[in-house]
């Protein structure tokens, strides 16, 4: 096990079992984003992504909250203003607030990029842009009592950190904008039943049933898993006939990894042991 110094108390990391483990550490204030998340969990995801010890990552919240979204009570991307930009007019100021928005946002990004396996492990309600951060990841567990909530609407929001982009996805555009509008908080059941969450385990359970999960995947062929999920993106944007190529290339590529040739030895080696059982029986 390795802690990590985040460079700030917002955000708590370590590595364990192969696992690059980020905890969102606001409990106070249910995990509400804070300007020092928007540095150190990208960074911090960039690092796990070229540490070959590190097999998948995952991200969860410190307390019972997953991540209550942007924290209203901050002013929000209004605060990382440049002095000037309101000087420059309305349409100037409002410009360099999206762009500002954007970046802080690129955590969702890398958690969709990065060739590591990544998981949300959710003990609570995970809301606005946390649902969005929560829905980012590859694969999902939830504990029972969690909630996924837009929460957007409630303020007059229209949405942010990709969720509309990655709800859309998972769902589907209709069912996703009728999610969406309606603002209803989406339990780990049902969200479970819409697909937007892979496992659900009683809240006891879900800290060590999550590591004991992100650690297998890890233990597994990383390599051929960052293909698996380089294939999976491309289907969802590339035709059939594209897609085939660079499966292909992957394909290859995994075919001269130590670990195909590890998992090619024990495969013999179990071959071997079964035909040898069955000539003794």
């Amino acid at each position: 096990m390795g802690q990590i110094d985040t460079g700030t108390p917002t955000v708590l990391a370590e590595t364990v079992d192969g696992v690059g483990l980020i905890t969102l550490n606001r409990p106070e204030r249910r995990n509400a984003l804070h300007p020092d998340m928007y540095e150190a969990v990208p960074r911090l995801l960039e690092r796990f992504a070229a540490d070959d010890a590190v097999g998948a990552v995952l991200i969860t919240g410190a307390g019972d909250a997953f991540c209550a979204g942007g924290d209203v009570r901050d002013g929000g991307s209004a605060n990382q203003l440049p002095a000037d930009a309101r000087d420059r007019g309305p349409d100037a100021e409002i410009a360099a607030r999206a762009a500002i928005l954007a970046d802080n946002a690129r955590m969702v990004t890398l958690l969709r990029d990065i060739p590591k396996i990544t998981i949300a492990a959710l003990p609570g309600a995970a809301v606005g842009a946390g649902m969005s951060i929560a829905l980012a990841a590859d694969l999902r567990i939830a504990a029972r009592s969690a909630r996924l909530i837009p929460g957007w609407p409630k303020l007059a929001f229209s949405g942010d950190f990709g969720g509309a982009w990655l709800l859309t996805r998972l769902v589907g555009p209709s069912r996703a904008l009728e999610l969406l509008i309606a603002d209803q908080p989406i339990d780990a059941a049902t969200a479970q039943q819409l697909g937007l969450v892979n496992r659900v385990v009683d809240d006891a359970e879900l800290p060590a049933a999550a590591r004991e999960w992100a650690a297998a995947i890890a233990a597994g062929p990383s390599a051929a898993f960052a293909g698996m999920k380089a294939n999976v993106r491309d289907a969802q944007r590339l035709p059939l006939a594209e897609a085939l190529l660079p499966e292909s290339e992957r394909m290859v590529r995994s075919a001269l990894t130590d670990e195909h040739r590890e998992a090619v030895r024990a495969w013999l080696q179990r071959a071997k042991a079964k035909r040898s059982e069955k000539a003794q029986s």
